[in-house]
């Protein structure tokens, strides 16, 4: 019974282990890798590497999720009066691609750039099991959100407070 146990155990670890690998790559104070996503409006492809010197937010959202449809008019005023400043916001949609069009048509009312999740490439943000999911990442390209953690929900308090004193640092 105990080798059981101990088995049951092992196995367990195991699977926590390779579940957290992908995830563990993005913390908090350390770079963030390349990823790259595809806007569904214009077709353009956004590359982390590209944007040095820019402060960005990457949302992971779903047109069926409610607190998603609550934050995104904050999050779009605040690109709006910040963008200028080299504020980028990439948008992903968790849906799945049978609600693609009614993703496509949602992204028509955005300025920032909106993909859907099957045209982008973001490994290293683990598996996204909350939603909304936000990351905040500095101009030198570091982590400062971490959407895993702690707040899910992007409101305009929290984007004044985190970031805009980044977009006020070199």
């Amino acid at each position: 019974m105990l080798r059981f146990y101990f088995s049951l155990v092992m196995s367990a670890a195991a699977v926590l282990a390779c579940v957290n690998v992908s995830a563990q790559t993005l913390a908090l104070g350390r770079p963030v890798p390349d990823f790259e996503a595809t806007d569904l409006k214009q077709g353009r492809v956004f590359r982390l590497s590209e944007h040095k010197g820019e402060v960005i937010i990457v949302n992971f959202w779903a047109s069926w999720c409610t607190p998603c449809q609550a934050e995104m008019p904050s999050i779009e005023a605040y690109y709006r009066k910040h963008q200028a400043e080299g504020l980028q916001v990439i948008a992903i949609s968790m849906d799945s691609a049978k609600y693609l069009p009614t993703v496509k048509k949602m992204a028509q009312g955005f300025s920032f750039f909106t993909a859907h999740q099957s045209q982008a490439k973001v490994p290293d943000f683990g598996r996204i099991w909350r939603l909304p999911s936000t990351f905040v990442i500095d101009r030198q390209g570091v982590l400062r959100k971490n959407g895993h953690e702690g707040e899910p929900e992007v409101h305009t308090e929290l984007l004044e407070t985190l970031v805009t004193p980044l977009l006020r640092m070199p």
